[in-house]
C-alpha cells in the first residue's frame, strides 16, 4: 500500500502557507457547516423525552397520593416533587445506601422495567401512623442487612398499592398504564434495570411534614422505555381533575362575577393634531375647525372597541354600533 501521509518537510511548508495567508482556508464544501460535540456513548437528553410533561404529572400525582394516603395510613404528609432528571443509572444507584424497599416493577406498555424506592423513614413513619401514632419517632442508624418485618412488608405493600393507582390516574391523560411488582430487594446492588452507562429519568418524591422524618419515595424509568412515548410527552398535558360539573360552575360564577363589573364608556367624535404653542395662544369664542369623521370612535376603559353613529333617542343623544373593534387591528 502506498504511504500517501505529508512528510514533515510538507507539513511545515503547509502550515507556514496557512499561518502567512498564501493558502486559503475558505474553500471546499459545506464551509459554513457548524460542528456540536455529541458524545455516542450516551443518551442526548435534549432529544425526544420532555421532561416538562412529567414534571407537570407529578404534580398530579402528588395531589392524588396525599388524599389516598390520609384516607389509607391515616397520615397525611407534605410531599414535595423535585425537578426530573435524566441521569446515569450507575450514578443513581451510587447515591443510595442499603436498606431500602427497592421494588422491580413492570410497567405496561412501557418497556423493559422501572424502580420503585421507598426510604426506610417512610415506611416506619405510615407504620406508626396506621397503627395510631404519630408518626414522627426518628428510625436512626439501620443495619446494612436488615431485613423488613412482615408488618413493614405489608405496609409497603400498601404504600406501593397507593402509588400504583395514583400514578396510573396521574398518566391517564396520556397513556394507560398498568404496574406488576416483578421482585423486591433492600439492597439497590440487585436491583439492575438498565447498565451503569444508560440513562434513566428519575423522578423523586420527598416529604417534610415532619423534621424527625424525612425521607423520599424514587420513580425511575429507563430513559429507552419512554423514547416510544415521546410524541405523547411532547403534547399537551391535561393537569385538571376531569370534574366537568365542577367546571361548568366554576364557569357560571365568573360570568357572573365579570358580567357585575362597572366599565367606563366614552365616546370621541374627532381629533386634531395642536401644537403646544397654538394651544396656549387659544382664547374664549376662538373656534376650531376639523372634518368630521363619518364614525365616532365609543372607548371602554380606555380601549377602543367600537366604532358608533352619534345621534338622538327622544330626548336623549344616543349612539348606534355600527361595528366592533377587534384589538390589534388597528
Amino acid at each position: 500500500m502506498a504511504n500517501n501521509l505529508l512528510s514533515p518537510e510538507e507539513m511545515t511548508a503547509l502550515t507556514q502557507g496557512v499561518n502567512d495567508g498564501s493558502i486559503a482556508v475558505d474553500t471546499g464544501f459545506n464551509t459554513a457547516a457548524r460542528v456540536k460535540k455529541h458524545d455516542l456513548a450516551s443518551e442526548n437528553s435534549s432529544l425526544g423525552v420532555n421532561v416538562g410533561s412529567i414534571d407537570m404529572i407529578n404534580e398530579r400525582f402528588i395531589r392524588l397520593f396525599r388524599l389516598s394516603l390520609m384516607e389509607i395510613l391515616r397520615s397525611n404528609p407534605r410531599i414535595n416533587p423535585t425537578k426530573v432528571q435524566i441521569v446515569r443509572f450507575g450514578d443513581y444507584i451510587k447515591g443510595l445506601s442499603a436498606p431500602l424497599s427497592v421494588n422491580v416493577v413492570r410497567v405496561n406498555p412501557l418497556r423493559g422495567y422501572s424502580l420503585m424506592v421507598i426510604d426506610p423513614s417512610i415506611v416506619f413513619s405510615s407504620l406508626v401512623s396506621f397503627f395510631g401514632g404519630l408518626g414522627n419517632g426518628s428510625v436512626g442508624n439501620l443495619l446494612p442487612g436488615r431485613m423488613f418485618t412482615p408488618t413493614e412488608v405489608r405496609i409497603i405493600k400498601m404504600i406501593l398499592e397507593i402509588t400504583f393507582r395514583t400514578l396510573k390516574e396521574a398518566w391517564s391523560p396520556l397513556l394507560a398504564l398498568d404496574f406488576e411488582v416483578v421482585s423486591s430487594e433492600i439492597n439497590p446492588q440487585f436491583a439492575q434495570i438498565a447498565d451503569e452507562n444508560d440513562m434513566v429519568v428519575l423522578s423523586r418524591f420527598e416529604t417534610d411534614g415532619n423534621p424527625k422524618v424525612a425521607g423520599f419515595i424514587d420513580v425511575v424509568n429507563p430513559y429507552a422505555s419512554l423514547k416510544p412515548v415521546r410524541e405523547l410527552l411532547s403534547s399537551r398535558v391535561q393537569t385538571g381533575e376531569g370534574n366537568e360539573e365542577s367546571d361548568k360552575i366554576w364557569r357560571d360564577q365568573l360570568d357572573s362575577a365579570v358580567s357585575e363589573a362597572c366599565l367606563h364608556l366614552s365616546v370621541v367624535f374627532g381629533k386634531m393634531p395642536m401644537t403646544m404653542k397654538a394651544l396656549e395662544a387659544m382664547q374664549v369664542g376662538d373656534i376650531l375647525h376639523f372634518r368630521k369623521p363619518e364614525l365616532a370612535s365609543m372607548y371602554v376603559n380606555g380601549i377602543h372597541s367600537f366604532d358608533v353613529h352619534v345621534g338622538s333617542l327622544g330626548t336623549q343623544t344616543a349612539v348606534q354600533i355600527e361595528r366592533a373593534i377587534v384589538p390589534g387591528s388597528q
